[in-house]
């Protein structure tokens, strides 16, 4: 993926993992649209960052994608990377009586089919580039779970087998499939106490190993992975996974 020259859109970029990358994207000079839900959020990102634009879309609604496709379409034709960032973690007690599964749809909402649609909404345009990128953010958590958030934990498995697919699929189109798989970082994804947890990564830090990686083309079989990563990803490999799980689950 290249790190400058690109037209970028991002989703779930007004928070988090998503806005570090719009921001060191457009720190590149990249044309940077960011797309979310919250006219405010987008409004004040863009406000502070002159060129940055920012388009309201719900993957959840139909007519929504649609308008958002097309004017995507007509108003950025050279459209070359997509980053499918938009994401949602709740906890998950499956042992309660009381259990209900609207969490769960609500994350396979947003964190698979969200994924889906957006790609299958902007890859026309992307295929039309000599060389555009896809990239969608799984988790470290694809390779092995947290019980705790069990829907959550599977939807980014979904992710990354779904990824592995479309990057056979597109092998002879220019088109590269990347997948970003980040660890625990200072975010609010799971309620602001991770945002301050001294256990994550910081945001910046994680972002800019990133970069680095994609500047050095440095994400074999299209997983882009810090140092961090990598022990969790190749745990079944290695022979360490019930260890492994173990350790993030105790009794």
């Amino acid at each position: 993926m290249k790190t400058t020259g690109n037209t970028l859109l991002i989703t779930g970029g007004t928070s988090g993992i998503g806005r570090a990358l719009a921001e060191a994207f457009h720190d590149r000079g990249n044309r940077v649209i960011v797309a979310g839900r919250r006219r405010a959020l987008l409004d004040r990102m863009t406000a502070a960052r002159p060129g940055m634009v920012g388009l309201c879309v719900d993957l959840d609604d139909p007519a929504s994608l649609s308008s958002f496709a097309s004017e995507v379409r007509a108003r950025f034709p050279d459209l070359n990377a997509l980053i499918a960032n938009a994401g949602i973690s709740r906890g998950e007690n499956l042992a309660a009586d009381d259990w209900d599964p609207a969490d769960a749809q609500a994350i396979v909402q947003t964190n698979i089919l969200g994924v889906l649609r957006v790609i299958a909404a902007l890859l026309p345009v992307l295929k039309r580039q000599a060389n555009a990128t896809i990239m969608a953010t799984s988790s470290n958590l694809a390779f092995v779970p947290r019980a705790d958030f069990p829907t959550y934990c599977a939807s980014k498995a979904f992710v990354h087998s779904w990824l592995q697919s479309l990057r056979h699929q597109l092998r002879k189109v220019p088109v590269e499939v990347l997948e970003l798989a980040p660890p625990y970082v200072r975010t609010q994804l799971t309620g602001p106490q991770q945002a301050e947890d001294p256990r994550a990564t910081p945001v910046e830090v994680y972002v800019a190993e990133v970069m680095q990686l994609l500047e050095r083309a440095d994400h074999p079989r299209g997983e882009v992975l810090v140092e961090r990563d990598r022990a969790r990803r190749w745990a079944e490999r290695d022979g360490r996974y019930e260890e492994t799980f173990a350790a993030m689950n105790p009794d």
